[in-house]
């Protein structure tokens, strides 16, 4: 994948990166593109866990460097759906965009 793999050129583009990295359970992409500040030691899977789908509700560009996107995740997991739903903030550092944080909605 190389390093152009880490060019989004937006956050509402990483969103969606990441989103299919989850679905394919690619850790490194998502430690890669996860802020250093708020970035976990380690990033685990559901075991059983499916993806079914992503809704973008929302992007919002607060400036150059700072952008919002809320979405909703459907998963199934035993047979039971699930949804998540979380506003994410982004920041762009050294002109790549990094995932800093998320508010979860209910």
């Amino acid at each position: 994948m190389g390093p152009s793999r880490l060019q989004a050129p937006d956050a509402l583009t990483l969103m969606r990166s990441r989103y299919s990295a989850f679905v394919l359970e690619q850790a490194d992409y998502l430690r890669d593109t996860w802020h250093p500040s708020t970035r976990p030691a380690n990033i685990g899977f559901e075991p059983g866990l499916r993806w079914l789908g992503l809704q973008v509700r929302q992007h919002r560009v607060i400036d150059a460097d700072q952008a919002t996107v809320e979405f909703v995740a459907r998963s199934k997991l035993g047979g039971r759906a699930q949804r998540l739903h979380e506003i994410s903030q982004f920041l762009r550092e050294d002109g790549h965009w990094f995932y800093l944080s998320g508010d979860l909605k209910r």
